[in-house]
């Protein structure tokens, strides 16, 4: 997932992103866990970075070495592969130096270590069961909408691709074009173009829905992007057409402290090296953000993670990455909706591809807004 973008833009988020840029940014939201069972061959031992934490919903990225970013060649991204990309925000901090990685001055240091390798994303974010694509395929069904849907910020393609496999017409837009790659590759079917969430243009009433996963509406960090953004899917979208989007819920942090109190902490194993990460969360009250910090440790095997003679493995130095989303509250975006010219048709805080439990199959929605995910669904008007 990447976050914000339009086509031909750069992104981030906003990715659809953990930012993180997507076209779109999940992402998220992701992103930071996704839900979904573990793929052979990765071990994930976790303390705590849950669907969200994690995401940003835009993603990060990894670009740690040449093996890694050859085998991202061909794979995907946050809770769908959306941290950062979609957005397009600046991702702070160079990638550790390992056998094959660029030199310290190296324009493509700057990177983000889960979305530049779009396989190493979806090997720590799995999502077998396709839950967030079948979440909004739900969603689609329930308020009859018509078959032509962009996915905004989708990250690896894996929810785009869901979405084509129901029957449906799918573009998948992202500002970071390792996601698209990757995307076209590894989940054919949707096309997939290049596109920021802060404002894009991908034709006038060219769809009967835009899907929006992860957080990565939440790389929309200021008024004028979030306006940039309800702007541009107004103008995407036949009248009648739907906004569905999955993201932090901003409420939750209002006397509440636990996702804040300590760093969750985060490893697991891929193509023979060791990734770490510490992760820590904090409220910027003026700018009204949730930032993120997370520092990455990787332990390369270098011989295929035996610890033999046959390669140059060792620590790789720690590399520190930074990203925000939006705290955005739900009376504040029933406004923002409103004023675009959309009806709300759900708000609610679950349950949902990233709640704790997660949504499953014939679960309708809830009405509350307090838990930390939150829902939407909105028409779009004939008329503002």
């Amino acid at each position: 997932m990447s976050a914000a973008r339009g086509v031909g833009q750069g992104r981030r988020g906003p990715g659809r992103a953990d930012v993180e840029r997507r076209a779109g940014g999940r992402g998220q939201g992701a992103a930071a866990g996704e839900p979904g069972g573990r793929q052979p061959g990765v071990a994930v031992a976790a303390a705590g970075e849950r669907a969200g934490v994690g995401q940003g919903a835009v993603s990060e990225r990894v670009g740690l070495d040449g093996r890694v970013a050859a085998a991202a060649a061909g794979e995907g991204c946050d809770s769908g592969g959306r941290d950062a990309g979609a957005h397009g925000a600046p991702v702070p901090g160079g990638r550790p130096h390992g056998q094959g990685t660029p030199a310290p001055d190296d324009p493509a240091d700057n990177r983000n270590l889960l979305t530049d390798n779009p396989a190493l994303y979806e090997a720590r974010f799995p999502d077998a069961d396709r839950l967030a694509g079948r979440w909004a395929e739900n969603c689609l069904r329930r308020h009859g909408a018509g078959p032509r849907v962009l996915d905004m910020g989708c990250g690896t393609g894996r929810d785009a691709a869901h979405l084509h496999s129901a029957g449906r017409t799918v573009t998948g837009a992202d500002l970071s074009e390792a996601m698209l790659a990757y995307a076209r590759g590894r989940h054919p079917g949707p096309a997939y173009v290049e596109a920021d969430l802060h404002g894009f243009d991908l034709g006038r009433a060219a769809f009967d829905a835009v899907v929006c996963l992860d957080s990565s509406l939440l790389y929309c960090h200021t008024n004028d992007q979030l306006d940039g953004f309800l702007a541009s899917c107004r103008h995407a979208l036949a009248p009648g057409g739907l906004l569905v989007a999955e993201m932090r819920n901003g409420a939750y942090f209002l006397g509440r402290t636990d996702l804040l109190d300590a760093p969750s902490l985060n490893a697991f194993t891929w193509q023979g090296a060791a990734y770490r990460s510490t992760t820590t969360l904090t409220v910027d009250r003026t700018e009204q953000l949730l930032r993120r910090t997370r520092i990455w440790t990787v332990v390369d095997g270098g011989d295929g993670g035996d610890g033999g003679d046959g390669g140059d493995g060792g620590d790789v130095a720690p590399v520190a990455q930074h990203s925000a989303w939006r705290l955005l509250f739900p009376h504040e975006l029933r406004h923002f909706l409103a004023a675009h010219g959309f009806e709300v048709l759900e708000l609610h805080d679950g349950p949902g591809p990233r709640t704790e439990p997660p949504w499953q199959d014939g679960q309708l929605p809830g009405t509350a807004t307090d838990a930390d995910r939150l829902h939407v669904v909105a028409r779009r008007r004939h008329t503002l």
